[in-house]
């Protein structure tokens, strides 16, 4: 058992003995006033309800904010509306903007970074596109985690949307994780970008 389950079981015992202390003291309430017995059961039925749940709801308190945040981002999460050749793309719940696209006709999913210099696919989504290095000399590039070695390659088809772009530069690394950006060398060949309200426009 690790540290932190250990805790997490530690967190329920308390909870548990706190609530059933608080249903002891209503026993003993409902004792010194004398109810009728079956009044007082009733009365003791209701209460030992709600004390289950109570309980389950401390118990059960990190999947359900869990659950709460998967039901809002699929109903206000991240979207891409075309608007005649540009695009739309809504801002996600994370504060960030992610996009769909089309590399080499898979889809793959990108966090839109003007602070990424070169567009950079993870490992994995390199290898399923197809994507093989395109020189042997690796290259250093800067990262939110930190200095990482890449290797250059290029896409032949990326599609945004209605916007297609061919023969694009891309750096790929295993550091990457499982993180796509797509970074300024895309972003600087379109006709005009920029960020209106909860929206960022890509123009053609």
């Amino acid at each position: 058992m690790t540290l932190h389950a250990a805790a997490a079981n530690g967190d329920d015992a308390l909870s548990f003995l706190y609530l059933l202390g608080c249903l002891v003291l209503v026993g003993s309430a409902l004792l010194v006033r004398r109810i009728p017995i079956a009044q007082g059961l009733k009365m003791a039925g209701a209460w030992v309800l709600i004390f289950l749940a109570l309980f389950v709801a401390f118990t059960l308190k990190d999947d359900f904010t869990a659950l709460g945040k998967r039901v809002l981002n699929e109903r206000g999460g991240e979207a891409q509306v075309a608007a005649g050749r540009a695009l739309r793309i809504r801002k996600s719940l994370d504060g960030h903007f992610w996009v769909t696209a089309r590399v080499n006709g898979e889809d793959v999913r990108f966090l839109v970074d003007s602070g990424a210099t070169v567009t950079s696919l993870s490992a994995a989504t390199a290898a399923r596109a197809g994507i093989g290095a395109s020189s042997d000399l690796p290259v250093v590039v800067d990262t939110a985690n930190g200095i990482v070695q890449a290797q250059r390659g290029r896409i032949a088809k990326l599609q945004v949307g209605a916007i297609v772009r061919q023969d694009l530069p891309v750096h790929v690394s295993e550091a990457f994780g499982t993180m796509n950006v797509l970074g300024m060398n895309f972003l600087s060949s379109l006709s005009a970008w920029g960020v209106e309200g909860e929206w960022l426009i890509l123009k053609p």
